[in-house]
């Protein structure tokens, strides 16, 4: 109970300063796409150090789980440049049509815009093709 309770108040925190970030605006995504603001660029950049240095930090570490004390393990990805080539592009026609990437969703649900039940639903049925047809493509 205790660690479904942690998470949830991860995941509240993570919803309300994406929020009140407006990284969930339709607006300052359509911004950033038409290179008119570095608002986003700005957020995306930050994550971007912030997670490539704990990453560092954790795979250096003998950092163990707070919640149940087992030892931190990241696997290095795998080598290859198609998957993250075709995943890219897949990722980025599903943000341009829906304008919203796929954090912000539940966000955006959680403040009451309720079509993005909409792009949900087509990003649950993108994963399970995908899950469908995982072996048949380039890994």
């Amino acid at each position: 109970m205790i660690r479904t309770l942690v998470f949830f108040s991860i995941g509240l925190l993570f919803g309300i300063t994406l929020y009140k970030s407006e990284a969930a605006s339709w607006f300052r995504i359509y911004e950033m796409f038409q290179f008119q603001s570095f608002h986003m660029y700005g957020i995306i950049g930050s994550a971007l150090v912030f997670g490539a240095f704990f990453t560092f930090v954790l795979k250096r570490s003998q950092a163990v789980s707070y919640l149940d004390g087992t030892p931190i393990a990241i696997p290095d990805k795998q080598r290859g440049w198609k998957r993250y080539l075709f995943g890219g592009i897949f990722f980025g026609i599903g943000w341009a049509l829906s304008g919203a990437c796929p954090g912000p969703l539940f966000v955006l649900l959680g403040a009451g815009f309720y079509p993005a039940l909409l792009v949900i639903a087509a990003a649950l049925v993108g994963t399970y093709a995908y899950g469908a047809l995982r072996s048949q493509l380039p890994h």
